[in-house]
């Protein structure tokens, strides 16, 4: 399929299929363009596509849609070579995440959660046999380099289940402003309520017509059958919402 790639001056045809990943987009531009991979930000709808995911995980991207490509002026004293990447093992499995030396193990967990679909709540990061704290330390003051290794223990559901049953949890949906009216609409529900619920609450209050609908979280797509806490979600966050659905299974456990 063709995807027009819009810049400041100019607009670009691509032809693309429909996985393909961002990254080899990105890859495709800087052969035409000359703009390296690092300095392009590609956006639909004002929403970031990220380098570890692929075309289909944006089900609003389609023959003829128009992604924004914005261009980082990078100097030769910046920080671009804070980039690096990372291997994230788990038990059965590795992947690879692009980080900043600088992000905090919070923000990691978040990026894996993007590529990988971990519930963020239940990772635990170890590197070199120390656990890696959440909120008071970065990438950098771990002495993590290219290609380190950082291990991902899951908590098992059994200590999950001893948090609180339930917690309020006040959320934005921001309706999309390519495909709808764009709103953000403050609502309250509780943590443990599932992704189903909340859409038939939103259709039953009359905030959102009837149609079909995918709700995304981190520029991840929910599971319809999974709770919020699942997701990760936290008070304050922001649930996109796109018409559309999805083909494949996002059966949750």
């Amino acid at each position: 399929m063709k995807i027009i790639i819009v810049m400041k001056d100019c607009e670009v045809s691509l032809d693309v299929a429909f996985q393909e990943p961002i990254l080899e987009i990105k890859s495709k531009l800087r052969s035409c363009l000359g703009i390296p991979e690092s300095s392009q930000t590609l956006t639909v709808c004002d929403w970031e596509l990220i380098d570890g995911l692929d075309l289909s995980d944006y089900p609003f991207i389609s023959e003829g849609t128009k992604i924004n490509l914005f261009i980082k002026h990078i100097s030769p004293n910046s920080l671009e070579d804070n980039q690096i990447k990372v291997t994230v093992k788990f038990s059965t499995r590795k992947i690879e995440v692009s980080v900043d030396k600088y992000d905090t193990i919070k923000s990691l967990k978040e990026k894996i959660h993007i590529v990988d679909g971990t519930p963020i709540k239940r990772m635990t990061l170890f590197f070199c046999g120390l656990e890696m704290d959440d909120d008071f330390r970065n990438l950098s003051e771990y002495g993590i380099q290219e290609y380190s290794e950082i291990i991902v223990f899951l908590k098992t559901m059994t200590r999950i289940m001893v948090e609180p049953p339930a917690n309020i949890l006040g959320v934005v949906i921001q309706t999309s402003s390519c495909l709808m009216n764009a709103a953000k609409i403050p609502v309250e529900t509780i943590d443990t309520s599932r992704v189903g619920d909340v859409r038939r609450m939103l259709l039953e209050k009359g905030i959102l017509p009837v149609d079909e609908y995918i709700f995304i979280h981190k520029q991840r797509i929910m599971r319809e059958d999974c709770s919020l806490r699942w997701h990760g979600v936290e008070n304050g966050d922001y649930i996109y919402v796109f018409k559309g659905s999805v083909s494949r299974s996002t059966g949750g456990y």
